[in-house]
C-alpha cells in the first residue's frame, strides 16, 4: 500500500520483495521483521573432512540466532514494549507497519503546512502520554518522502513531536488511502481547485479511509486527551442527537464506517460545509438508532455502537469556544470528560496561548502536553524577548 522498507532482524534496513529466495535459504518479509527459515536445517555429512563441517555448523548457529532475533522482534512489537525497548526501530517502519499494530490514534493535517502549531503539537503529545503503548499517528499532506524533516528540523514542534517514541509523523497519500474503498472513484473525479471546503472534505474522506481500512480512533488535531477512552466501537455527541465527526473510533472493517463511506459519495456536496463530516455521521446513525436526549451525563449505546455524551469530549459547547481563552474563577476537573474539543474552528481571531495568561487552555497545556508548553509556549515568548532586545 505505502512505500515500503524493510527491517531486518539484526535491525538493518534494506528494500526488497516480500517474498524471495536466496543462498539456499526461504525469506519472508513481514511487518518491520524477517524470518528465516532454513530448508537443511542439519549440515550433511561432507567427506572433505570436520573443518567443512564446523564451518556449516557455524552458519547454521548464526542463522538459527537472526531466527530466534526475529521472533523476539516480533513479539516485542505485539506486546507493546517495542515503543519503549526499541526506540529507533520506529524510523524504519512505513505508515502500513505502524498502522497495522492496532489501536492507532490518528491525526491529520490537510493543509500544506509543514510547521506544527502549538495547539496541534498539544493534540499529539497529550495523546501520546494517555495512550503510551499506543501508536500516534500525524499525517500531513505538505509532507513528503524526498522532505527532509527529522529530529534536527528546524520546525521546533516537529523535532519536539519526532522525538517522542510513540509518535510518529508520515506523508499523507490520500490517492494510496482510497484504495480499495468507495471514496477511489470520488476523488479520482473530483476537482480540488473548484472545492469550496477542499481542506475539510479531504479530510473527511481520510479519517473514514484510514479507520475503516485499520482501525483506531481518530481525533481532530485540537481535541486534547486527558484520559483514556474505555470505548472501541464509539461515535462522540456533539449535542442530543446530533453527532461529531472530530473524534470516533471503531475496529478495523467495521460496517457502520463502509456505509459512511458509501453514503459520503452518494450524498456528496461539497458546498456545504459538514456535509461530508458531523451530518453524515448523524444521518448513518439515525439509520440504525432512534436518537433521544440525553439526561445527565449518560452515554448512549445503538446495535453496539456507543453514542457518547456530549460531556465526554464537548463540555464546552462551539458557542461558549471562547471560553478556553478566559481565566475561570473556580477550578474544573472534567471529570466525566475523555478529552477536550477546543473548537480551533471557531477561533477566527487566533487566540493563542500565553505563558503566565492563566487561561483554561494554559493550565489545560501544562498538565496535558508539558513540554509543547515548555518549548513552543515558554520558550519560544523567551527567544522572541531576546531577539527584540537585541534589535533595542
Amino acid at each position: 500500500m505505502f512505500q515500503s522498507v524493510w527491517v531486518s532482524s539484526a535491525g538493518s534496513c534494506a528494500s526488497g520483495e516480500p517474498d524471495g529466495h536466496r543462498d539456499g535459504k526461504q525469506t519472508s518479509w513481514k511487518c518491520g521483521f524477517v524470518r528465516t527459515i532454513i530448508q537443511h536445517p542439519c549440515p550433511r555429512h561432507d567427506s572433505k573432512g570436520p573443518g567443512k563441517a564446523r564451518m556449516l555448523k557455524k552458519i547454521q548457529i548464526c542463522l538459527c540466532f537472526f531466527f530466534v532475533s526475529g521472533i523476539l522482534y516480533e513479539i516485542s512489537l505485539l506486546s507493546g514494549c517495542f515503543f519503549s525497548c526499541m526506540p529507533m526501530a520506529k524510523h524504519f517502519l512505513t505508515p502500513e507497519q505502524v498502522l497495522n499494530l492496532g489501536k492507532s490514534i490518528i491525526f491529520l493535517e490537510t493543509t500544506e503546512r509543514l510547521e506544527p502549531t502549538p495547539l496541534v503539537s498539544c493534540s499529539v503529545e497529550s495523546a501520546a502520554r494517555i495512550y503510551q503503548d499506543r501508536p500516534i499517528i500525524l499525517f500531513m499532506k505538505g509532507l513528503t518522502n524526498d522532505t527532509a524533516l527529522d529530529l534536527n528540523s528546524s520546525y521546533a514542534a516537529f523535532s519536539l513531536l519526532s522525538s517522542m517514541k510513540n509518535v510518529f509523523i508520515f506523508p499523507l497519500q490520500m490517492e494510496t488511502v482510497f484504495q480499495e474503498t468507495p471514496l477511489l472513484q470520488w476523488y479520482n473525479e473530483v476537482v480540488p481547485e473548484q472545492e469550496k471546503n477542499w481542506v475539510h472534505v479531504s479530510s473527511d474522506a481520510s479519517r473514514l479511509a484510514l479507520i475503516w481500512k485499520y482501525g483506531g480512533i481518530y481525533m481532530d488535531t485540537d481535541v486534547i486527551s486527558i484520559r483514556p477512552i474505555p470505548e472501541e466501537s464509539f461515535l462522540a455527541a456533539q449535542k442530543s442527537r446530533f453527532s461529531s465527526n472530530g473524534i470516533f473510533g471503531f475496529p478495523a472493517h467495521h460496517k457502520f464506517i463502509w456505509d459512511c463511506m458509501e453514503n459520503f459519495v452518494l450524498k456528496y456536496n461539497g458546498n456545504i460545509w459538514g456535509n461530508q463530516g458531523p451530518f453524515l455521521m448523524t444521518r448513518m446513525l439515525k439509520t440504525l438508532c432512534n436518537l433521544t436526549d440525553f439526561k445527565g451525563t449518560e452515554d448512549h449505546s445503538c446495535q453496539n455502537i456507543s453514542f457518547l455524551n456530549p460531556q465526554r469530549f464537548y463540555p464546552i459547547p462551539y458557542p461558549a469556544w471562547g471560553r478556553y481563552y478566559e481565566v475561570w474563577d473556580k477550578s474544573l476537573h472534567f471529570n466525566h470528560s475523555y478529552a477536550l474539543h477546543l473548537w480551533n474552528f471557531m477561533n477566527h481571531n487566533r487566540k493563542t496561548v500565553v505563558a503566565g495568561s492563566n487561561t483554561l487552555a494554559e493550565k489545560l497545556y501544562k498538565a496535558y502536553c508539558p513540554t509543547t508548553y515548555e518549548d513552543l509556549i515558554q520558550n519560544a515568548e523567551l527567544r522572541d524577548f531576546t531577539r527584540t532586545e537585541d534589535v533595542v
